[in-house]
């Protein structure tokens, strides 16, 4: 099937892709293509503050650092609902289609000078109105994440220190560490902490997934006598289980649209294809093997998050070292919320790239009072799984899904009467919008009929709770 780099039918809304020099003249119009979209960049080169300054290579560490965390914490629990074949072919098929998507993003980024969010591409399609929705899911869908980030290092912390305070105010130190990282401005500064974050987080998975295999039984499970390990190659769930699992996948590599940021502050856009396939390449084989292999020994009787699946021990060592990774992955997410805001509300004005009052002010106000709703949030839920389905259903479900395919229709309306290829790829599209509706519907109504069965049960206890969330003993 021919992708979004197709070249598109009017010239001017041809982008980097589409520049190919094959003589003196073309080459004057190739450099000339390229002065006038830089000319639309929203960080421009050589202002006061230069935020292009990264590296496809930094990007591409930037942006697993963004996808890998809470994924791979949440998906061994998915499984235990779909069943391994079942959970196996939803890693693939959801992870192929969002690396499909982030190109059908990243292209369109690139041919729509003045294009640096996923709202502005809504804006392109749909108008302002369209534009605002999106804007809207983005920010709730990146406030939802770094709620779950804090949720992540209380459980960590309560599981370090066998639950030494209320779990309120582990929460609230999460709250403040992630803030205060997050208020580094640009993400060639936080790059060194991708590295870190992304490094210890692998290490903490791959020391919980070797550990679960030299254990005779679950550490969950009943420790003497018969028990049922839970596991199946085909499961039979419920459809809100059913959908609840699905959607878990679904977003642990949904966070594409926070790439479009980073794409606005590489030194070369046009390098974003290379950062994005070695990103989703390792995220999706990471994903597939540690899953499968914590489910295989763990069952039914895997933890939530996934790091304390293999005992006390084990789930000390694991968040020890896989800490940063959990206050990385929040800081990135409450950063490019905060960032989309920060360019929506100073974008055109000499305060965007100034140290000017307005602009401080402006940035610091962002990070701590988004991150404020996120603690909120992350109380309320306090269920790490439901929290990320719930994010993928409601926000990722439109605008990693529906959204792409009305980008990718909108540049290539011809085609709707093109060849019977063309006609088979548009078709196959259009399908994407209904598909993201279905989700989007589906996987809220899973959520919010496991989460109130979760209240009714007294698997979720009352907000802001002291209680221990990590479940240590």
């Amino acid at each position: 099937m021919s992708g979004p780099n197709t070249i598109s039918p009017d010239p001017e809304k041809r982008g980097y892709h589409d520049v190919r020099p094959s003589s003196k003249d073309d080459a004057e119009y190739a450099v000339g293509k390229m002065d006038d979209f830089e000319d639309h960049e929203v960080f421009k080169q050589g202002a006061a503050v230069e935020f292009r300054t990264v590296g496809w290579i930094r990007a591409s560490v930037i942006m697993l650092k963004v996808i890998f965390a809470t994924g791979v914490l949440s998906i061994p629990v998915a499984m235990s609902s779909l069943g391994a074949v079942g959970g196996a072919l939803s890693v693939i098929a959801w992870g192929a289609l969002n690396t499909y998507t982030a190109v059908i993003q990243g292209d369109f980024r690139n041919n729509h000078p003045g294009v640096h969010s996923i709202a502005d591409m809504a804006r392109e399609v749909g108008g302002v109105v369209v534009k605002e929705i999106t804007g809207a899911l983005f920010i709730v869908a990146y406030v939802l994440c770094t709620g779950s980030g804090i949720l992540g290092v209380s459980i960590g912390l309560n599981a370090l220190s066998h639950h030494a305070a209320c779990t309120v105010w582990w929460s609230f130190l999460a709250y403040v560490v992630v803030a205060a990282c997050a208020s580094v401005r640009k993400f060639h500064q936080i790059g060194w902490l991708t590295w870190a974050g992304f490094i210890s987080i692998f290490i903490a998975v791959f020391i919980v997934v070797v550990a679960v295999t030299l254990r005779d039984r679950p550490a969950s499970a009943p420790q003497t006598g018969d028990f049922e390990l839970g596991y199946y190659a085909i499961a039979y769930p419920t459809f809100a289980s059913g959908m609840v699992a699905s959607c878990t996948i679904f977003v642990s590599s949904a966070g594409t649209s926070a790439f479009l940021p980073v794409i606005s502050e590489m030194r070369n856009p046009r390098d974003y294809r290379k950062s994005l396939f070695v990103c989703m390449g390792i995220v999706n084989a990471a994903y597939l093997s540690f899953s499968l292999v914590v489910y295989r020994w763990c069952g039914s009787w895997v933890a939530s998050p996934s790091l304390g699946s293999a005992g006390q021990t084990v789930k000390m060592v694991a968040y020890g070292v896989g800490l940063i990774g959990l206050v990385v992955s929040a800081c990135l997410y409450l950063h490019v919320a905060a960032k989309y805001c920060f360019v929506r509300l100073l974008r055109n004005t000499h305060h965007l790239q100034e140290n000017t009052l307005v602009h401080w002010a402006t940035w610091l106000g962002l990070t701590f009072g988004l991150a404020s709703i996120s603690f909120i949030l992350a109380e309320a839920i306090p269920v790490f799984n439901y929290l990320l389905a719930l994010t993928g259903s409601i926000c990722f479900a439109p605008i990693a899904i529906s959204l792409p395919g009305w980008l990718w229709i909108h540049d290539h309306k011809p085609w709707m009467k093109g060849s019977a290829l063309q006609q088979v790829a548009y078709w196959l599209h259009v399908a994407l919008i209904p598909l993201g509706v279905f989700i989007c519907v589906g996987g809220t109504y899973g959520v919010v009929e496991l989460i109130i069965q979760a209240y009714a049960t007294g698997l979720i206890g009352t907000a802001f709770s002291c209680a221990d969330n990590s479940n240590s003993s």
